[in-house]
């Protein structure tokens, strides 16, 4: 493996992890968003990640969503309760998204780190010699 591998594989980490905290970023910013009870709620994102078609790296495999049911909550104070004073919210929990987020944001940081090192090393070998 050269070190232009290791980049390149770290590269696909980097791509699959930033999608992975897109996801959880746009649950994160639907959690609290309501709608009537005979409508979808929002959909929560789950990034599939797999191996690269050419077994370099990683991919994004697909992006699978959670359900529209959601969960009902008693508001009836709320301007979409409907007669029994039910509202819909996504059912997304929100310490396991924060998991989720803080996992991808070390993964993608541990990919930039391979990235960085990969360089100092290419950078080293091209002193070589030289002094």
């Amino acid at each position: 493996m050269s070190i232009f591998d290791a980049i390149g594989i770290a590269g696909t980490g980097v791509t699959v992890n930033r999608k992975w905290m897109d996801a959880v970023s746009d649950n994160l910013a639907n959690i609290n968003t309501a709608v009537r009870t005979a409508d979808p709620a929002y959909e929560a994102k789950y990034v599939v990640a797999a191996e690269a078609a050419d077994g370099k790296g990683t991919q994004v495999a697909g992006i699978v969503t959670g359900g529209p049911e959601g969960r009902l909550v008693y508001d009836p104070a709320h301007p979409l309760a409907d007669a029994q004073g039910y509202v819909k919210y996504p059912d997304i929990d929100m310490s396991t998204q924060m998991t989720s987020l803080i996992m991808a944001q070390r993964a993608y940081q541990a990919n930039l780190s391979v990235i960085d090192r990969s360089k100092e090393a290419y950078q080293a070998a091209l002193q070589l010699g030289k002094a």
